[in-house]
């Protein structure tokens, strides 16, 4: 998954149908569930001093939100190939870099939007200052980048390799 300066986001036809379906459901199923929730809490009477009211309605708001993110997002995406293997970092790759010339100290990650991030890798949106320095490199070629105190690190790209879930 690849975001665009236009608010495009490039994905996956996998990672598109996956985010499709995650929306079918917080706007289907988990509404009902959440609703039958609320209600149940109502119920028990004062509002004010319901702990299983208030938290049930925190979770309505935070699905909300995230069925609000992903129809924007998929309103926005465009489906298509995954990166080609050819060894120059894009969106959807796993990329391996050492820092400083050191081959020992080595960071691999996804290229990608943070939408797409999971527990299996660290993942780094292509706008970030390491995604923006890696993106386009090739294997072998170093990349710089801006750090918070505005100095620059280098950084050698060592693997490319196309993301699979």
């Amino acid at each position: 998954m690849t975001q665009t300066s236009e608010n495009v986001t490039w994905l996956t036809q996998e990672a598109y149908s996956q985010l499709k379906a995650e929306l079918e459901y917080l706007s289907g199923p988990a509404r009902t569930e959440i609703s039958t929730k609320i209600a149940a809490a109502r119920e028990e009477g004062d509002l004010r001093e319901n702990g299983g009211y208030h938290a049930a309605k925190e979770e309505q708001g935070k699905q909300e939100l995230r069925v609000r993110q992903l129809t924007q997002l998929l309103e926005n995406a465009k489906v298509g190939e995954a990166p080609a293997a050819d060894g120059v970092v894009a969106p959807g790759m796993v990329v391996t870099i050492a820092f400083d010339g050191d081959e020992d100290d080595t960071l691999a990650f996804l290229l990608a939007s943070r939408e797409y991030a999971s527990a299996d890798i660290e993942t780094y949106s292509p706008q970030s200052p390491l995604g923006s320095g890696v993106n386009g490199k090739k294997i072998g070629e170093d990349a710089q980048y801006e750090l918070p105190n505005g100095k620059l690190a280098s950084v050698k790209i060592l693997e490319a390799t196309p993301y699979q879930a």
